[in-house]
């Protein structure tokens, strides 16, 4: 999966954060029910409108930020 197919930046959308699909969802918010202990299933049901592949997509997002981050030495 191709996690550009589904996230979105939009300067005046939550801050240009990054989006589900352009709507008002955010990455952050799903990757913090996540590690808050929230199943995807229990997030699929508090948000119908979201799909299996948008919370896949918040992951592969996180972990190409992640791969991509700078690290400096201390």
């Amino acid at each position: 999966m191709d996690y550009r197919d589904r996230i979105t930046i939009e300067p005046g959308k939550r801050g240009g954060k990054p989006c589900i699909r352009g709507i008002r969802m955010t990455v952050y918010d799903v990757l913090d029910y996540l590690a808050s202990g929230m199943t995807s299933g229990e997030i699929l049901v508090d948000f119908p409108y979201l799909t299996a592949e948008d919370i896949q997509a918040c992951l592969a997002y996180a972990a190409d930020r992640e791969r991509h981050q700078i690290t400096v030495a201390a």
